[in-house]
Order: C-alpha cells, then sequence, then structure tokens
C-alpha cells in the first residue's frame, strides 16, 4: 500500500484527468478501501483542491474549479509539453490567448528545474518555424473552454447556431468531443433533435447558460477524426463532383487525403472519388494527384477549368520532336 503523501499525490494526478472516477474504481487503482478513498478526498479538499462529487449512476469524482488555483502536479514530461506547448499557442486560432500564453509561460519557465529548462531551450534552439500561409475564423476562448467543459462533465447543451448559409437556429445537442483541424475547432455531438451524429463549427456557435441536465455517454464511432472530416469536407465544399477514376481504389486511396474526398470502389480497376473544394483550382489540384485517367461531367464550371488547364499546359511544353 503507498504511503498517504504518495497516495495523496497519485489521487490528485488521477482526479485531474478529464473524467469522473467511480469510487470503486479510484480504490482499485490505489490498492485501498473506498473508505480511505473519501478520507483522502477529504484530505485533499483541506488543502484547498475543490474535489467534487456526484451521485448517479455517471456520478463520481473530478476536481472542479475552485476560488484559487491550487497547485498543479506534472511529470518531467507533462511540464516540458506545456511550456512547449505555450510557446507555440501563440500562432494558434485561439482569439486572446496570445497574452496569456506569454504570463502563463513566464511563471512556468520560471520554476522549471534546471534540467527541463535545457531540454525546452534545446528544443526551441534548433527549431524553425514556418510562418503559417493559411488563413481562418477565430474561436473565442470562454466558448471554447465552455464547451469543453460539458464535454467533460457530459451536461446537456443548448446554443445559437449560424450554418454554412447564415441562417440562424438553436440547437440542443448531447457534446462529446472537440475536434481540431487547422485553424478551425468542431464540436462533435448528438443532435437531440435530428437524433443522430452532428458536427458544428465552434466560431459558428454561442452557447446558452446554464446547460442542460447530465446524460448518460453513447458509444462513439471508431474514429471520431475520420467521421468528423468526411462530414466537415461534404457541408464546407462549394463545388463538388464524382469523377470516375481508372486505377484501383486502394491506389487512389493513398494519393487522396480522407479529407479531400471518399474512394468508392467499382471493381478491381476503377472506382468513383466524390470530392469537393471550394474553389474549382483546388479540384484541379486533386486531380492531378490521382496520376491515372479519369472522367467527369461536372459541375460546368470544374469542366470549363479543366479545359483552360489542358490549353495552358499544352503552351507550356515543346513539341514532340520528330522521329
Amino acid at each position: 500500500m503507498l504511503e498517504t503523501s504518495a497516495r495523496l499525490l497519485r489521487l490528485l494526478s488521477l482526479l485531474q484527468l478529464p473524467r469522473d472516477w467511480a469510487g470503486p474504481e479510484l480504490a482499485q487503482r490505489l490498492g485501498v478501501s473506498g473508505r480511505t478513498v473519501r478520507a483522502d478526498v477529504q484530505r485533499l479538499r483541506d488543502l484547498g483542491y475543490p474535489v467534487v462529487a456526484t451521485r448517479g449512476n455517471v456520478g463520481g469524482y473530478r476536481l472542479g474549479a475552485g476560488a484559487n488555483l491550487p497547485p498543479l502536479l506534472l511529470d518531467d514530461d507533462e511540464a516540458v509539453a506545456v511550456t512547449v506547448g505555450l510557446r507555440t499557442a501563440t500562432g494558434g486560432a485561439i482569439a486572446g490567448i496570445e497574452e496569456a500564453s506569454l504570463r502563463a509561460l513566464a511563471k512556468l519557465e520560471k520554476v522549471l528545474p534546471s534540467r527541463l529548462r535545457r531540454r525546452v531551450s534545446t528544443l526551441q534552439t534548433y527549431t524553425v518555424p514556418v510562418p503559417r500561409d493559411d488563413t481562418g475564423p477565430t474561436v473565442d476562448t470562454e466558448v471554447l473552454m465552455a464547451i469543453a467543459a460539458v464535454c467533460r462533465d457530459r451536461e446537456r447543451l443548448r446554443f445559437d447556431y449560424a450554418d454554412n448559409s447564415g441562417a440562424a437556429t438553436v440547437r440542443a445537442v448531447e457534446p462529446y468531443r472537440l475536434v481540431n483541424w487547422g485553424r478551425r475547432w468542431y464540436l462533435f455531438a448528438w443532435d437531440l433533435d435530428r437524433d443522430d451524429w452532428r458536427t458544428f463549427r465552434v466560431d459558428r456557435m454561442r452557447p446558452r447558460i446554464p446547460t442542460g441536465p447530465r446524460f448518460a455517454p453513447r458509444e462513439l464511432p471508431d474514429d471520431v477524426a475520420a467521421y468528423v472530416s468526411s462530414r466537415v469536407s461534404a457541408a464546407a465544399w462549394r463545388y463538388r463532383t464524382r469523377v470516375t477514376v481508372h486505377a484501383p481504389a486502394e491506389v487512389v486511396g493513398m494519393r487522396i487525403s480522407p479529407a479531400a474526398g471518399v474512394v468508392e470502389r467499382i471493381d478491381e480497376q476503377t472506382c468513383v472519388l466524390d470530392t469537393g473544394a471550394d474553389t474549382v483550382e483546388t479540384l484541379g489540384v486533386y486531380l492531378g494527384l490521382l496520376d491515372a485517367d479519369f472522367d467527369i461531367t461536372g459541375p460546368p464550371e470544374l469542366v470549363a477549368y479543366l479545359r483552360r488547364l489542358t490549353a495552358r499546359y499544352a503552351r507550356s511544353t515543346p513539341p514532340t520532336p520528330d522521329r
């Protein structure tokens, strides 16, 4: 059995994870009785850690928000990860986080042991960042944190939402995951009105507070990131096309990112690429990556662009020498 001080540190480390812990589960992890777990939870509360306990089938212990931020327990790898993350946060897509990141970084680096400070400094010295060439919407920090909290606490959420056309609706969901894709953030949630999984752009959301009651978790898709990327792409495309490609589906799948489109097998030597983009120029790039013959029937803008592109390439290359 762990000594009391070591056990408290282990308990605190578990409670800092973004989930609820049932009492018997904590007792098993720590190798103690449920009574000891309850006593240790009270010790942490006496030290200023706001440990919250909830009842019911989805209840348990978790570390809640307090009036004052208690000391955090970080191991070496976690301290390095947090420091590196803060140093790179100023180029992100979360509005208002740059100054806060610098303040937190200054506090953290001040207390880092010399061995960790050297690791972080070495990584920073020998890393050359390339400025991002993409632009995208920014997400309000408070909105992002509020959504993350309801995902963690498994609380229903109602919010005002603007779709691609700008139409405003009020949605009610069971929130599960935040998905970060480049400079965009998405909420993956179960839509209570549509009785199905849905994906929402966080920069278009305005949460309504207070949140709703807690819910029992549903079984998630095997790969949430792949699920979101396939549906986000289709919803955001301005131009869509289905291209018959004269190559095996396995080969095309290796050349096209899942975020760019879906490959459907026809036979051993033919498949269909269902793809799209905001511009026909981007679609032209996708088709060039196929390195295979293909047939398209639309949209008209893409057909016209490929004809112009064909003529341009023909003018740009020297004629074939006579033999």
